[in-house]
C-alpha cells in the first residue's frame, strides 16, 4: 500500500484497478521464475487488502459490485501468473510415474504386451538423447518396464534441472515423457477388445467344435453346463449384456447346483434378483446366508421373504432358524406358510415347539399343513407325534401330513416327503 493520509482514497475500487494494472505489466514482463515470485507477492498483498477494504456496497441489483470485480480480476491474473510458470522437471516426473501405473493396473492383450514393451524402449532411447544418460529395458515382464521408468525418474532428479536455466531440457523431458503416455494409450488393453473376442480368446468357445447353432454363445453355454464348467458359465454371465443370456446363466448355475459359481451372482443377489437368489438356494451356498438373513424382515416384499426362506432352508444353516421362526407369526399367510417350509427344510429341533404352536393355533388351514409338513421334514419321534394328532382334522391338507407322520411312526414304510 503507498504511503498517505487518506487510507479510504488508498483502499478505493480505482487505486485496487491501478495496483492491478501495475502487477499485470509486471507479470508480463517477468522472465524468470524469481520475477514470478515477485508478481505472486505483490497480488497476494492485494487480495489481503481488498479483503480489509471497506469498499462501497451497490444500490441496486443491477449494478456491478466492486469488490466482485475486482476479485474476478485478480483470480484472472493469478491463473495468467500460473501459466507463465514452468515447466518443470517435476511435470514429466508425474507423468513417468503415470505410466507406471498405466502399465501395472491395465489388462494388456498379447498384442499390447508386446506393445508396451516397444513403447518404453523407444522412450528409453529417447530420453537418453535428452539427458545424456543410461536407462535401459532389461527384459518383457511388466517388473522390467516399471524398473527402466524408475531409473529415468532418478535420472531427473539427480540433475537438479533449473526452471529458468534448463527450460530447454526439463520441455524436450516432458515430451519424450508425454509421448511414453501416448503409446501406452494406444497398445491393446482387454478392454479394447469386443466382448465375443475376449470370450473367443478365453477359449469359450472352443467346445463347439466345427458346427455352430446360431447363437454360438447360447449352443457354448449349454455345452458348458453339460461338462459342468462352472467358470465358463461364471465367465458368460460377467460377459453378456443381454438379459435372455444372464437368466440362461442363472438357470444353468440353479441346475448344476454348484457353489463355485457365487461369488459370479453374488453381486445380483445383493441387487434382490429372485432369480439368482434361488439359484443360490440350490448351490447351498453357505458364502450367501449371513446376506440372505439381512433380506428375511423384507416384509414390503413377501414374495422376495418367500424365495429367501426357502434358499435359507436349502443351504441349511441354522443360522436362520431364529429370524425365519420369527415369521411364524407375521401378518401376511403366505409369508407364515412359507417360512414354516423352511424350517422343515432347515430341519433345526427347537422349531418343534413353535411349529406346533401354528399347527394347533393358526386360523389359515394352509399354514397349518406347511407346519404339519415341516414337523415331518425334521423327523424326530416328537415332531411327527404332534403332527399325527391331527388325523381328523377339518382340513385335507392337514390330514394328509397328519397321517403320513402317523404312518412313519407306526409302521416305518413312510419316508417324510421333502417336497415343498
Amino acid at each position: 500500500m503507498s504511503d498517505g493520509d487518506d487510507d479510504t482514497t488508498e483502499l478505493s475500487p480505482e487505486s485496487f484497478d491501478e495496483r492491478l494494472n501495475e502487477a499485470e505489466e509486471a507479470l508480463e514482463a517477468a522472465e524468470t521464475e524469481a520475477d514470478l515470485d515477485d508478481v505472486e507477492a505483490t497480488l497476494d498483498e492485494i487480495d489481503a487488502d481488498i479483503e480489509s477494504a471497506e469498499l462501497p456496497e451497490p444500490d441496486d441489483e443491477d449494478e456491478d459490485d466492486p469488490a466482485e470485480e475486482l476479485e474476478s480480476r485478480l483470480s484472472d491474473l493469478r491463473d495468467d501468473l500460473e501459466s507463465q510458470r514452468g515447466p518443470y522437471a517435476q511435470d514429466a516426473v508425474e507423468t513417468l510415474d503415470g505410466a507406471k501405473s498405466t502399465i501395472t493396473d491395465t489388462r494388456w492383450t498379447e498384442q499390447g504386451e508386446g506393445e508396451i514393451v516397444a513403447a518404453v524402449e523407444t522412450f528409453a532411447t529417447e530420453f537418453n538423447d535428452v539427458l545424456d544418460s543410461s536407462v535401459a529395458v532389461d527384459g518383457d515382464a511388466e517388473s522390467d518396464l516399471t524398473a527402466a521408468i524408475d531409473d529415468a525418474i532418478s535420472a531427473v532428479e539427480s540433475a537438479g534441472l533449473d526452471a529458468d536455466d534448463d527450460a530447454e531440457t526439463i520441455a524436450d523431458l516432458i515430451a519424450v515423457a508425454d509421448g511414453l503416455a501416448d503409446g501406452l494409450d494406444d497398445a491393446q488393453e482387454w478392454d479394447d477388445l469386443e466382448t465375443r473376442e475376449k470370450l473367443q480368446v478365453q477359449g469359450f468357445y472352443d467346445v463347439l467344435g466345427h458346427y455352430k447353432d446360431y447363437p454360438p454363445e447360447l449352443s457354448a453355454l449349454k455345452e458348458h453346463e453339460q461338462r459342468g464348467n462352472v467358470e465358463m458359465i461364471a465367465l458368460a454371465f460377467d460377459s453378456f449384456q443381454s438379459d435372455f443370456m444372464q437368466e440362461y446363466c442363472i438357470e444353468a448355475f440353479t441346475r448344476m447346483n454348484d457353489d463355485r459359481a457365487y461369488e459370479t451372482i453374488e453381486g445380483q443377489a445383493k441387487r434382490r434378483d429372485k432369480g439368482v437368489i434361488k439359484a443360490i438356494g440350490k448351490m447351498a451356498a453357505e458364502a450367501g446366508v449371513e446376506m440372505l438373513v439381512d433380506y428375511v424382515d423384507s416384509d414390503n416384499d413377501p414374495a422376495l421373504q418367500k424365495v429367501v426362506f426357502k434358499a435359507l432352508g436349502e443351504i441349511g444353516s441354522e443360522e436362520a432358524t431364529q429370524p425365519i421362526a420369527n415369521k411364524l407369526v407375521t401378518e401376511n399367510e403366505n409369508v407364515r406358510s412359507a417360512a414354516a417350509r423352511a424350517l422343515g427344510l432347515l430341519g433345526d429341533t427347537r422349531t418343534v415347539e413353535p411349529l406346533t404352536d401354528v399347527l394347533a393355533d393358526d386360523d389359515v388351514d394352509s399354514v397349518r399343513a406347511s407346519a404339519a409338513w415341516a414337523l415331518r421334514q425334521i423327523g424326530t419321534e416328537t415332531a411327527l407325534e404332534a403332527a399325527a394328532e391331527y388325523a381328523d382334522d377339518r382340513s385335507y391338507l392337514v390330514q394328509r401330513e397328519a397321517e403320513l407322520a402317523a404312518d412313519f411312526l407306526g409302521e416305518g414304510t413312510a419316508e417324510p416327503d421333502a417336497t415343498v
